[in-house]
């Protein structure tokens, strides 16, 4: 008797008249299916996914298609070239600016800024430590010269151990260490041994901060 009043209970399947033909004869917990076929769109997407995989695979696998570690580099290098450009144009010396600021007692002030941020590697004076001695006629990254000194400071260089000074101190500040150094020319005066590139005539490089400080020896 239970086995009737639950039977009675079970809800009815309805179908449509027009879909009576797509009814599917398996029956899963009391569903059924219609079988309708795919859209035509989505055969569409499937069937043409399927071509493109075959000539991205023979793309990327026989005919020297770049990979995503080629790719990276290419779009990085675009990256570098922008920085290298913004560095240049940033970092450029301005030789009337570092004149104004040597006259302005900009050497006396290098000096205190070397003391506060260039000691650690380059020691008092200039003599050298993790970083060169700048006291000799050695050069590793310039020549010797406020110009070429310049774009070292702003820039920085990394893989020689040389920090990116730009945002840490200002440009002012820059220049007055910048001017410092030049005073620190052949001096020569004992500390770390020579590196780089000798350069004989870096005398004219003290210009302008000679009227600040004494000459170079």
């Amino acid at each position: 008797m239970s086995d009737n009043h639950s039977n009675t209970n079970e809800p009815k399947l309805h179908v449509e008249e027009d879909e009576k033909h797509l009814l599917l004869d398996h029956n899963y917990d009391g569903i059924h299916e219609l079988d309708h076929n795919l859209p035509n769109w989505w055969q569409f997407t499937f069937y043409g996914a399927i071509v493109f995989s075959v000539f991205y695979f023979i793309f990327y696998q026989f005919l020297g298609g770049p990979t995503l570690r080629d790719e990276f580099k290419k779009e990085y290098s675009k990256i570098e070239a922008l920085q290298a450009e913004m560095k240049k144009k940033s970092g450029g010396f301005d030789p009337e600016l570092y004149a104004k600021i040597v006259a302005d007692g900009g050497v006396k002030k290098g000096e205190e800024v070397f003391v506060a941020n260039c000691v650690a590697c380059h020691k008092e004076q200039g003599i050298g430590d993790i970083g060169p001695n700048l006291t000799d006629k050695y050069w590793i990254n310039s020549k010797g010269t406020p110009e070429t000194n310049y774009p070292v400071v702003f820039n920085g260089v990394p893989e020689n151990g040389m920090p990116t000074w730009a945002g840490v101190i200002s440009t002012e500040e820059i220049y007055q260490v910048i001017s410092y150094v030049q005073t620190l020319h052949n001096k020569n005066l004992p500390g770390k041994e020579p590196q780089g590139e000798a350069v004989e005539d870096n005398a004219a490089t003290t210009e302008g901060a000679a009227t600040d400080a004494p000459q170079a020896q």
